[in-house]
């Protein structure tokens, strides 16, 4: 990894857990101290979380984290619905073994990481289920497009549902969701994964309203 990699990566990790809240100045001086870097890689981290929408630029400011507005996720939500949804139809038509064999490794693994109260390994997992069910799309810009919205959806989710106690079954949607795309079932499995996601932006819009 290049420094920029690093840079982004640190960078993209704190805005996601909430560490750099939404509205956050992100000025070169104060990121040097924080993660020990050289202005040139966190400049260029700063203009790729840009064009991820997750930093915006503005006047007079320079880079911010992007603020959290309600109508703006339901649009990410809503265009990871229609990418998504339509990665796992080509999936569930062209995966083969291996793919059935990722998505229940996949699902098998977000399972164990929830079973153990892991925060930062359930989060990793729980993103590497949502791919392993589109891996078999055979689209590299399906997927790019789903990598982006994931990010732009999760940033919400995240930060905003920590801490939520409220009753829901998380695992046994993943379960239902990834048992219906190993049936082959090309309409089932679809609908889902949208009520899935739609689910948990109306449990976001709940918390964020109170």
């Amino acid at each position: 990894m290049t420094l920029a990699d690093t840079a982004y990566d640190s960078l993209r990790r704190d805005i996601m857990r909430g560490h750099l809240p939404p509205g956050q100045p992100l000025r070169l001086e104060a990121l040097r101290a924080r993660y020990d870097m050289g202005f040139s890689p966190l400049r260029e981290a700063l203009n790729r979380l840009q064009s991820e929408r997750l930093v915006v630029s503005a006047s007079m400011k320079g880079f911010i984290v992007a603020p959290l507005s309600l109508p703006e996720m339901w649009e990410a939500i809503e265009a990871r619905v229609l990418v998504e949804t339509e990665a796992l139809r080509l999936s569930i038509l062209r995966g083969d073994d291996a793919w059935e064999a990722g998505v229940v490794a996949a699902l098998h693994a977000l399972g164990l990481a929830a079973a153990r109260g892991e925060p930062e390994t359930l989060e990793a997992r729980h993103a590497e289920f949502h791919l392993s069910l589109i891996a078999a799309c055979g689209s590299g810009w399906l997927l790019d497009f789903a990598r982006k919205l994931s990010a732009a959806t999760e940033r919400y989710r995240a930060p905003v549902l920590a801490g939520d106690t409220a009753p829901r079954d998380v695992q046994g949607e993943h379960a239902a969701l990834a048992e219906a795309a190993l049936a082959r079932k090309a309409e089932e499995a679809p609908a889902l994964l949208a009520a899935h996601y739609r689910r948990t932006g109306e449990r976001i819009a709940a918390r964020m309203a109170a």
